[in-house]
């Protein structure tokens, strides 16, 4: 049965999510969330959002006042005011669980292809060079031996955490606080456990405090053997001092699935043979967005049904729906 509830979409969403709203809502898509596209009808009738691409800022939440919620379709909701939402009694939720696996696996096999040079391997064969010339070269890199370390110990930095140790590996992390009976070795700065590892993954969310957090310090404690991966978000990195310290030397390797200023790749990353590079396709399965969606989905329904939100994020967890 549609509800008789104005769903806003601005810019594109998954087809599933769309095609669910449509069956469960008024749907109102907009090209984008600039004023002039935001009509009085719109703003008199709007009670949810569901988005994906598109900032919901203050001034977007100020101008709807009979928004009651905001479905982000991801994990990091970095583009969403939740703050502000919170102190507008407006819920904000997100889709945490449902990809948690698929990123972990992404991330292990980001990393795998980092160290041991599949994706050139592979190129390798397919433009006949093992034919012609012989066979690929020993790789220097290898994951035996190695220390991790995981900047960002949340849900998918534990799913991480336990893909890591089956192969056999110690596992470090740093966080804003240890976890309580956690397996795992804690370090209260960054740089920290950048000098005790060799390997670090970032699984950092992006917020004020964790911008450009991994700096050419932190990449400097990793050491000239030290290998970096980013399948969190690109602007907890210093872009410019990472290229740097790839170009000189100052680590390793990095393998990347996240950027700065996606989906804009800077040239000189493009140039490095020490650098992997992937476009953000950590939870990119078709089984994964398709759960994120009905996620987003079941939100909504769930909210304007039972009055809670299945995933509520941190900021808004004491938002109570309205009588």
């Amino acid at each position: 049965m549609t509800r008789d509830i104005t769903i806003l979409v601005p810019g594109k969403l998954h087809e599933r999510a769309l095609a669910r709203l449509h069956e469960n809502f008024r749907v109102v898509q907009v090209a984008s969330v600039e004023p002039s596209a935001i009509t009085a009808e719109i703003v008199e009738q709007t009670r949810g959002i569901a988005t994906s691409f598109f900032a919901i800022d203050a001034g977007l939440i100020d101008r709807l006042p009979e928004l009651e919620i905001i479905a982000n379709f991801g994990v990091g909701y970095d583009k969403v005011d939740a703050k502000h939402a919170a102190m507008r009694h407006v819920m904000v939720t997100n889709t945490p669980d449902v990809l948690t696996e698929e990123v972990a696996d992404t991330a292990l096999g980001l990393l795998i292809n980092t160290m041991r040079e599949f994706p050139r391997a592979e190129a390798w064969l397919r433009d006949r060079h093992w034919e012609k010339e012989g066979p690929y070269r020993l790789t220097p890199g290898t994951l035996r031996g190695r220390k991790v370390g995981i900047f960002g110990m949340g849900r998918i930095g534990q799913a991480i955490a336990r893909r890591i140790e089956a192969f056999g590996l110690p596992v470090s992390y740093h966080n804003r606080r240890a976890i309580e009976a956690s397996p795992y070795t804690y370090y209260d700065t960054l740089e920290g456990l950048a000098e005790a590892v060799d390997t670090l993954i970032n699984v950092a969310p992006s917020t004020p405090e964790t911008e450009k957090a991994i700096d050419a310090s932190v990449l400097k404690a990793l050491g000239p053997s030290g290998v970096f991966i980013n399948i969190g978000r690109g602007t907890t990195v210093d872009e410019a001092a990472l290229i740097e310290a790839l170009e000189q030397g100052t680590i390793q390797a990095a393998g990347l699935d996240v950027f700065e200023k996606e989906p804009h790749v800077p040239a000189r990353l493009l140039a490095l043979p020490n650098a992997v590079l992937l476009p953000h396709v950590g939870s990119a399965s078709v089984w994964t967005r398709n759960a994120m969606a009905d996620l987003v989905v079941n939100n909504l329904i769930s909210w304007f049904d039972e009055g809670r939100a299945l995933t509520p994020v941190a900021e808004t967890r004491g938002v109570q729906a309205r009588a």
